[in-house]
């Protein structure tokens, strides 16, 4: 048994990951605690707070009662806002708190690009267009090229968590585009967990969403490896091979 540990803000989408557990079929426990959100706004400031190690540092000794092996502080928004560096601080802090493995959904997606040897990808962001101006500047600063960002300017995580599948299916079809080789839905307040296959059918490419790259995030840190198609071509392909 695998136990992985995640520190999710707020109630939005958490049940993806009971679901994701499921779908993966495998000896994968996934443990999620709720940290506190205080203002639900995807603005930097409320961001910012969102992240601080002392939130992050209150959710840290459930899960290690509960036996995680790797924590993800699964929260796109709350990772990328303070930057490639700073996010990389807030990771390091989290790991020690923790002492374990630890990263956040922020890395997952550069990490996930990777692993799918994807470069060119296109963002379709729940956020306003500023927020999503930052989550493309990180991607940058990770080897990627951005081709397109589509904002749906969404403030609250609330409002996020009740979007429909042709919600998501619309943001991404408007994020698409010819060239990328990879779409890319980042927010953990999104239900995406159920929508993978119809989501990469719909665009003919691998689609990368902020819960499934967490999930992955995690195995990795634990040097796991399912293959699990309902989850997305992320969970089948084998690793790339650097040179």
């Amino acid at each position: 048994m695998t136990a992985l540990g995640f520190l999710y803000p707020g109630h939005s989408a958490e049940d993806d990951y009971p679901r994701i557990e499921q779908l993966l079929g495998s000896d994968i426990r996934v443990d999620l605690v709720h940290t506190e959100v205080g203002e639900d706004a995807h603005r930097v400031d409320a961001l910012k707070e969102l992240g601080t190690p002392e939130r992050l540092a209150a959710g840290v000794e459930q899960l290690r009662l509960a036996g995680a092996e790797a924590v993800v502080w699964a929260c796109t928004s709350g990772g990328f806002v303070h930057g490639w560096e700073g996010a990389h601080e807030q990771v390091r802090t989290l790991a020690l708190t923790a002492g374990m493995p630890a990263s956040s959904t922020s890395f997952a997606f550069v990490h996930a690009a990777a692993e799918l040897g994807v470069r060119r990808v296109a963002v379709g962001a729940t956020y306003p267009d500023d927020v999503a101006e930052l989550f493309a500047d990180f991607l940058r600063r990770g080897g990627l090229d951005v081709l397109s960002v589509e904002g749906a300017g969404i403030v609250m995580a609330a409002e996020v968590g009740r979007w429909t599948e042709e919600d998501v299916l619309a943001l991404a079809r408007r994020a698409d585009r010819e060239s990328a080789e990879a779409v890319l839905l980042p927010d953990t307040a999104l239900h995406t967990a159920a929508l993978l296959p119809a989501l990469e059918k719909e665009l003919s490419k691998p689609v990368l969403t902020a819960n499934q790259v967490t999930v992955w995030e995690a195995l990795r840190l634990t040097d796991r490896r399912v293959n699990a198609p309902s989850l997305g071509t992320l969970f089948t392909r084998e690793p790339i091979v650097q040179v």
